[in-house]
């Protein structure tokens, strides 16, 4: 019965899946052909994915957002060159990696020029009575924000973009491919050098296994 009930359930996730992507691909016909309307509705649907993936590396809510609106700027721009309609959502995820890692650049070497204060590694939290439950659930995030910083740092470049990508922005491995212009089994590679450091990591783990 629970068997029948799993592949029942996994039937309609399926379908639902083919449902919003169908949609997703009569959004992105319309928008290239300049229905702004039609990429207002895809900027609805993809805003919180590609924010949460900038805020994820800039650690800044107001660069995120500022960002966020850069990249479906150019994407809007760019649409009508995309020529698969169906890989909407890997092009748009390159666009924004590219823009991040320019953002980035520039301010590594305005840091270096004494232009501009050292990235804060931390996650923005606001400050609170250290005794609420919801204070302390601040504590723990911004403590395995911490860990996470630090673990990217024991990666190769390429190493942190592929598991940044699979398991903070919830990626597959062909929109992985897609999106770093590689082989999927490269990123298969990256992917599993990725997580076998990650598990040597015992503070990351801990905080996971606590419920973060």
């Amino acid at each position: 019965m629970n068997s029948n009930k799993r592949r029942y359930g996994d039937r309609v996730k399926d379908l639902r899946a083919t449902i919003e992507e169908s949609h997703v691909i009569l959004l992105v016909t319309s928008a290239r052909n300049g229905d702004r309307a039609a990429f207002g509705r895809l900027a609805d649907s993809f805003w919180g994915d590609i924010f949460r993936m900038v805020y994820y590396r800039t650690f800044s809510r107001m660069d995120a957002e500022d960002l966020t609106q850069e990249i479906f700027i150019r994407a809007f721009a760019k649409l009508p060159k995309l020529k698969e309609t169906e890989k909407f959502k890997p092009w748009l995820y390159s666009i924004a990696v590219n823009r991040v890692l320019d953002f980035l650049r520039k301010k590594r070497l305005l840091s270096i020029l004494g232009f501009s204060k050292a990235a804060d590694t931390s996650h923005e939290l606001e400050e609170t009575e250290t005794n609420s439950p919801s204070a302390l659930d601040a504590i723990t995030k911004k403590e395995f924000w911490t860990e996470v910083y630090r673990f990217s740092e024991s990666l190769s470049a390429m190493e942190r973009q592929v598991f940044v990508l699979r398991f903070m922005d919830e990626l597959n491995i062909s929109e992985i491919a897609e999106v770093l212009e590689k082989d999927e089994s490269s990123i298969k590679t990256h992917l599993y050098r990725s997580i076998a450091k990650f598990r040597r990591k015992p503070g990351l783990l801990r905080i996971l296994r606590d419920g973060i």
